[in-house]
């Protein structure tokens, strides 16, 4: 790992643990045992490292969209829920300054981030459209429901523990029926509420 990258990485967990004004460069250089000043030599700013933090994370969201498989609506969406909480539970430290400290950018790092989080949110709204065409899914508003959908996501990361029970791929067989069934494509014991096929698992 590059010095680079271990900047990044303990910024990381300290902008996580005690947000990102809270953090000064000095404290993050300490983490390293490196003197303050010796950071500018690999980074030009703090908020210079903010930015690469959350863009790394929502790179990795973006990477779940591009990778997502071939087939129905239902198989797509619990890709979609699998890979967002793997990239969630994999990135924790970066994942958390995301969702909450990334408003302390300023323009244009806030733009460039904020493009990327309405991507991510636009093709989860494409993926529960194709539901609605296929017939498997019963929303009205696929706007608000990728909304209701992140929302649950997202949360994750304010009670995840890598030390509790579930791990990415118990948190995926878990969220994605329970997603299924907010969409209207799965009821209980995964019959499906209406249109053809099983339910991805």
């Amino acid at each position: 790992m590059g010095r680079k990258e271990e900047i990044l990485d303990a910024a990381g967990r300290l902008f996580s643990q005690r947000g990102y004004h809270a953090t000064s460069v000095r404290e993050i250089a300490r983490a390293l045992d490196l003197q303050g000043g010796s950071l500018y030599a690999h980074i030009d700013s703090k908020e210079e490292v903010l930015f690469r933090i959350v863009e790394r994370a929502a790179e990795r969201f973006a990477g779940v969209v591009r990778g997502l498989p071939q087939g129905g609506a239902r198989e797509r969406i619990c890709a979609f829920v699998r890979g967002h909480l793997r990239v969630v539970v994999e990135e924790l430290p970066y994942a958390t300054v995301f969702f909450h400290e990334w408003k302390f950018l300023s323009e244009p790092y806030k733009a460039r981030i904020r493009r990327l989080r309405d991507g991510y949110e636009a093709a989860l709204k494409g993926l529960i459209e194709e539901g609605v065409r296929e017939g498997v899914f019963r929303v009205e508003d696929p706007d608000l429901a990728a909304k209701f959908v992140l929302g649950a996501l997202n949360w994750v990361y304010q009670w995840y523990s890598p030390r509790g029970r579930l791990g990415p791929e118990e948190l995926g067989r878990g969220f994605c029926p329970l997603v299924l069934g907010a969409l209207g494509g799965e009821g209980k014991d995964g019959i499906p509420l209406h249109g053809g096929g099983d339910a991805a698992p």
